[in-house]
């Protein structure tokens, strides 16, 4: 315990720190106190394990009157009565108001619990409707409350809203009061617990806190100028934006003293309600209807109503309501495992009123609006079968035959059979390479651009329909979501968007990774669409890219060294993105979700979606994945922004771990920005900058062209002399059962998600340096010709490998001109069905074919795992340099590559 009050006392100070990390400091700090107080109120302590406790108490509590004053439970009164317990010596008093707060960090304080309770025994007639009995917890959230008043008129405050409560309501709050426009901003930033915030215009600019460096260097260029000079309704306007940056989801209320009527019309928009402050009931009822709203789960509520009703059942399910299960002589373990609520729930599309997945009008429609509202989307639809089936309804619902699509070679291969079935031109960008890591990062913005300048420049340009984007790619490297949409509209202002966020799905509950998603890049690029200055912006780069006289574009040169604006009267925002809930969010496997942003939907999509819809469907769909999506949905809107820093500031911990730790560094190192992203396309150069702070998050994720997801770590074990595949099959999860999803030839990807906990990162960090010390113990016992063989593995990971292969080039039949690239790989996949049109090759005979100058075209996808998408693709040219790459590769799984027969090849191409 000693080692862990050293640490934490030395990363305590008076100030507040990281925002990220808050909440493990604000942890530890009150575990400390539990710690250190028991050992002074312990008559019997050695003088030893006490020395030097007060002075790291005393340190510590003025660190928590910084932080509490952002929460209510146990808040700055609670830390104040503390301190005079402790100055008092009384010690065992003092940990009788710590222990609350260290169980689990109570969500209630006993203050609260009494009032509620007394409420509950004094309230004549009241009547609690079974499922709030006065022994279930109800759910209870904070209320944050702008205003500088006096600590009378908190107190007034807090009691006129406390006599609001009744024994009925279905959630608790407590108010959290600030003074300041800073402080409200630090506040939604620290506290988790903040459901929503009401202004009242007494406010004041800045804070009497002191606060730490990074909240120092983010809060002014995040809150722009100074608001104090402004006038009153432009000072709430501005404070109401801002945490509406900060946290959407928060409900947000204005009490005014002056004549609201008048200011109603102008606030719809930015408040859910205005009040006068004699109207405490409505606030009250009003609050806790904004949380009803969100807490709301249609789907799951009709589900769990469905379940519990009696049915005779009669169509074409027997484990529904558990019939051929239960009553079983053979299969009862199959209930027990399951639990019976899982075969309750089970019922046809067409029985139990529960709604249809491919007709919606009841709960499911309910539920897919409020996931829109959740996500930031017009219109938002459930998915039961997987991301893969949602990438194919999108391509289908946009893509005629002959359409011309730019795609990134490397993203998921449900793109690429996807864009096969819809019979797309498809034109490949290739994404820039990390040779030394084997495997890829993302398509740089120039490469875009080039491409739809050279379709442009030789007239065919309005046949390119989409492009298709991995946002974040699997090893976390995320676009600047804005402006490729944004320079591309510049180019053809009606190219549709397909953002694949497979892995990206909890991005939007955070204010920084939230500016890098599809949906939120839309809601801006619209917004800024309607601002006459964007007009003067356009208007003026016309200028500059357009001949006066002849109003023909300049040179591509021109075009590619400008940061492009388009039109904002012609430019339309058709914008899809498809995201695994399951894979990043609650939801059961599979559970995927499509969201919107397409200005132009209704009346160009909204049919051919309906049917891509349709075909890909199952008109089975599973119910409990459509509920866990719904609920899923619910906890995001709650607890989401929590979640994720929590799981990017677990990562860096790791991060951290693994640099500090003697050994660990040995063998391992966590790739950072600048290995996984090259210098050109990062105007900063912080390593790793969330571990530095939110401001150097933000300055990042502001300006540079690409960015890596904190919570993704790529961690380089090229030094074990062990590749990524052997270390994650017998090293991590054979030994320790330690599950991740990608290795390289020389990494291994460790993925934080929202249900990390700190004990599993703990463990991971455990069995590492179990690992580093079986090397060490490994390497001591080698002999010479050992160390000598131990020596050639460790250089064959960490020399210069095999170059990733770009893509080579369609073969010339199924290529419209020589000036573009795009080819119909929907031709070359059904010519392989033709009898006598293809032949499997052994790689030693396509070597030679290809070395000798024959045109050799692949029959079919070839999909090595890893790195995972496809080398090669109907109608492509086989090259050497793909053979030699091939040859490389040590992997156990190769889609598409016959281990007995070798390659299949297209039969009439392999002729000079």
């Amino acid at each position: 315990m000693n080692e862990v009050v050293t640490a934490t006392v030395a990363a305590a100070e008076p100030f507040i720190g990281i925002p990220s990390s808050v909440w493990r400091l604000r942890s530890d700090a009150w575990e400390f106190l539990g710690y250190a107080t028991k050992q002074l109120a312990a008559a019997h302590a050695p003088e030893a394990s006490v020395n030097g406790l007060p002075r790291e108490i005393r340190r510590l509590l003025q660190l928590l009157e910084a932080i509490e004053m952002y929460w209510a439970f146990p808040g700055h009164r609670h830390v104040t009565q503390l301190r005079q317990r402790v100055e008092a010596g009384d010690y065992r008093g003092a940990l009788e108001l710590i222990e609350p707060v260290t169980r689990g960090f109570a969500r209630l304080s006993p203050r609260a619990q009494e009032r509620e309770s007394s409420l509950e025994r004094d309230t004549p007639g009241a009547e609690l409707p079974a499922a709030q009995a006065p022994a279930e917890v109800r759910p209870r959230f904070e209320v944050l409350i702008v205003d500088d008043m006096s600590a009378t008129e908190r107190d007034a405050l807090r009691a006129e809203m406390l006599r609001q409560r009744r024994p009925a309501d279905a959630f608790i709050y407590e108010l959290t009061i600030v003074s300041s426009v800073e402080d409200a901003l630090v506040a939604v930033l620290l506290n988790p617990d903040i459901q929503a915030c009401v202004l009242r215009p007494g406010f004041g600019s800045t804070t009497r806190q002191r606060l730490g460096h990074d909240l120092r260097d983010f809060l002014p260029g995040f809150a722009g100028e100074d608001i104090a000079p402004l006038r009153p309704i432009e000072r709430i306007l501005g404070l109401a934006d801002k945490i509406a940056q900060l946290r959407p989801e928060l409900d947000l209320y204005l009490v005014a003293g002056v004549s609201i009527e008048e200011l109603a019309g102008s606030l719809t928009r930015r408040f859910s309600r205005i009040f006068r402050r004699e109207d405490s009931l409505e606030l009250h009822l009003s609050l806790l209807r904004g949380v009803t709203d969100r807490y709301d789960t249609p789907f799951f509520t009709a589900l769990q109503y469905y379940s519990r009703k009696p049915a005779g059942v009669f169509h074409a399910l027997p484990v529904s309501r558990g019939g051929s299960v239960v009553n079983s002589k053979w299969i009862k373990d199959m209930g027990e495992f399951y639990g019976l609520n899982l075969l309750l729930a089970e019922t046809s599309t067409t029985s139990g009123g529960l709604d249809s997945l491919l007709d919606p009008h009841g709960s499911i429609k309910e539920a897919q609006t409020l996931a829109a509202r959740a996500f930031g989307a017009q219109k938002s639809f459930f998915v039961t079968n997987g991301t893969s089936t949602a990438n194919k309804i999108v391509h289908q619902s946009i893509i005629a035959p002959g359409d011309v699509v730019l795609v990134d070679r490397n993203c998921h291969k449900s793109h690429h059979y996807a864009l096969m079935l819809a019979g797309a031109q498809v034109a490949y960008l290739d994404a820039y390479p990390l040779h030394d890591y084997s495997f890829y990062g993302a398509v740089p913005l120039a490469s875009i651009k080039a491409m739809l300048l050279d379709y442009r420049r030789v007239g065919r340009l309005e046949e390119v329909k989409m492009i298709a984007l991995t946002n974040c790619t699997f090893d976390g490297i995320v676009y600047d979501v804005e402006r490729v949409m944004e320079e591309c509209l510049a180019i053809k202002p009606d190219l549709v968007f397909l953002w694949d966020e497979a892995w990206f799905g909890f991005a939007g509950f955070h204010h920084v990774y939230r500016r890098r998603t599809a949906m939120a890049a839309a809601r801006k690029l619209e917004a800024a669409f309607k601002d006459p200055s964007y007009t003067l912006r356009h208007a003026a780069q016309v200028k500059e890219l357009y001949d006066p006289d002849t109003n023909e574009p300049l040179a591509d040169e021109v075009w590619m060294k400008t940061r492009l604006v388009p039109d904002p009267a012609t430019a339309r925002l058709r914008v899809y993105a498809t995201q695994s809930t399951h894979k990043t969010l609650t939801s059961l496997r599979q559970g995927s979700m499509i969201h919107v942003f397409d200005q132009d939907f209704s009346h160009l999509n909204e049919e051919a979606f309906r049917e891509a819809y349709m075909t890909h469907t199952s008109t089975s769909p599973n119910y409990q994945i459509l509920a866990s999506l719904d609920i899923g949905r619910r906890q995001v809107e709650f607890e989401g922004f929590e979640l994720v820093q929590k799981q990017a500031d677990l990562a860096v911990s790791i991060a951290q771990a693994v640099a500090r730790h003697p050994l660990l560094k040995k063998y391992f190192r966590t790739l950072t920005t600048r290995d996984l992203i090259p210098e050109e396309y990062r105007e900063s150069d912080r390593p790793m900058p969330l571990r530095d702070g939110l401001a150097a998050m933000d300055e990042a994720w502001r300006r540079d062209e690409f960015v890596v997801d904190p919570s993704r770590l790529t961690l380089y074990i090229g030094l074990t002399g062990v590749d990524g595949d052997t270390f994650k099959h017998e090293y991590l999860m054979d030994k320790f059962g330690i599950q991740v999803n990608k290795t390289s030839r020389n990494s291994v990807l460790f993925m934080t998600n929202i249900g990390t906990s700190r004990s599993s990162v703990a463990y991971l960090i455990e069995v590492l340096v179990k690992l580093a010390e079986s090397f060490e113990d490994e390497q001591a016992a080698l002999s010479p010709l050992g160390q000598r063989a131990h020596a050639a593995r460790g250089a064959a990971l960490t020399s210069e490998p095999r170059p990733l292969p770009d893509f080579s080039h369609f073969a010339d039949r199924y290529r419209r001109d020589p000036h573009t690239p795009d080819g119909n790989i929907r031709a070359a996949y059904f010519e392989s069905y033709k009898p006598g049109s293809c032949e499997y090759l052994s790689p030693a005979e396509l070597t030679r074919r290809v070395a000798a100058g024959h045109e050799v075209v692949s029959a079919g996808f070839v999909t090595p795992y890893p790195p995972g998408f496809p080398i090669l693709v109907p109608g492509q040219v086989i090259t050497a340099g793909i053979l030699a790459f091939m040859s490389a590769l040590d992997t156990r799984e190769i889609h598409g590559y016959n281990h007995e027969l070798g390659y299949r090849v297209m039969t009439g191409a392999t002729a000079n």
